[in-house]
């Protein structure tokens, strides 16, 4: 089995003055669609707008840095409420299930970013997310005719032009003043019930001037189980190394701080991955392949997933 597990950083998808989408292109990273995994890294400016969307994986957001407000639609889970406008911040973990209809929009002062890491399994293109727009050059209603518009939503052939024809951005868009005052105040009951802050969860594992590792479980955020992913994050100090671990399921690893070295054993004990790795980059382990994190003097952070919750 042969595999280029080497870290990658992403390739730009989007710029706009509203930010930049940026993802890991399957062609330049093989092992994620042999994975079944995918990842993308959203950057949104003060006033910057994500154009209402949805995507063909399940995925996991994990705030970076800043805080932005999020309109969510989930079709198909049972929690209090599957529609809502909730806030998040840095360290907080958002699931988002294949199919549901999100907005984003940041209101704070600083640039919001947000690292999405994904469950490929059912994904139209191996290794990658496919996102799909309601609005906008490349939405859905722009692609209907303006009289099939008009019947269905029972408005005149020139609010139906103006409605498919009017928004002229792709993906990522800065709102005016004046747009901005008609987004609502994130509803902070729904956002209790959707999103889980890192920070809240005991680490399963601390060590004095080692380290820490928490794994968010189920049982304190069932959405999470819902969706099927494991969500952990380790924290080295300097150089501080974490012991040999694997998973039964492909883990993503992205680096949110710091620098150090990975090595990952695979079958025969053969060493795979011999490197070093630095923030912003991305790795795959594949199943049950041997990991080995190392930090370096200035300590690291990982965040990680396992398409699975056993």
């Amino acid at each position: 089995m042969n595999m280029d597990l080497s870290p990658k950083f992403p390739a730009t998808f989007t710029e706009t003055e509203a930010g930049v989408y940026y993802h890991w292109a399957a062609a330049d990273s093989q092992v994620l669609g042999e994975a079944k995994v995918a990842a993308g890294k959203l950057v949104l400016k003060p006033q910057g707008f994500a154009l209402p969307h949805y995507a063909d994986c399940t995925k996991v957001g994990y705030v970076l840095e800043g805080k932005c407000g999020v309109a969510l639609r989930i079709p198909g889970i049972n929690t209090k409420e599957n529609m809502g406008y909730i806030g998040v911040k840095k360290g907080d973990v958002l699931p988002i299930p294949c199919g549901s209809v999100s907005s984003w929009y940041n209101y704070g002062d600083s640039d919001v970013v947000i690292i999405f890491m994904a469950d490929a399994t059912k994904a139209y293109v191996a290794g990658e997310i496919t996102y799909f727009l309601l609005t906008g050059q490349q939405g859905h209603l722009r692609a209907f005719s303006p009289e099939f518009i008009a019947k269905t939503y029972q408005i005149n052939a020139d609010k139906a032009k103006n409605l498919v024809g009017s928004q002229k951005g792709v993906l990522l868009i800065k709102l005016s003043e004046e747009e901005a005052r008609k987004i609502p105040n994130p509803n902070e009951e729904v956002s209790n019930i959707l999103v889980h802050n890192m920070d809240a969860s005991q680490p399963n594992v601390e060590v004095d001037n080692g380290g820490k590792l928490t794994t968010i479980k189920g049982t304190e955020f069932p959405l999470l189980e819902q969706v099927g992913i494991d969500v952990s994050r380790l924290v080295l100090e300097s150089c501080a190394t974490r012991a040999p671990s694997y998973a039964t399921e492909s883990q993503v690893c992205y680096i949110a701080k710091g620098s150090g070295e990975v090595q990952i054993v695979g079958i025969n004990g053969k060493l795979v991955l011999n490197t070093k790795v630095e923030t912003g980059q991305l790795f795959v382990v594949p199943k049950l392949f041997a990991v080995v994190v190392s930090a370096d003097e200035q300590g690291i952070e990982l965040v990680s997933i396992v398409t699975s919750t056993r």
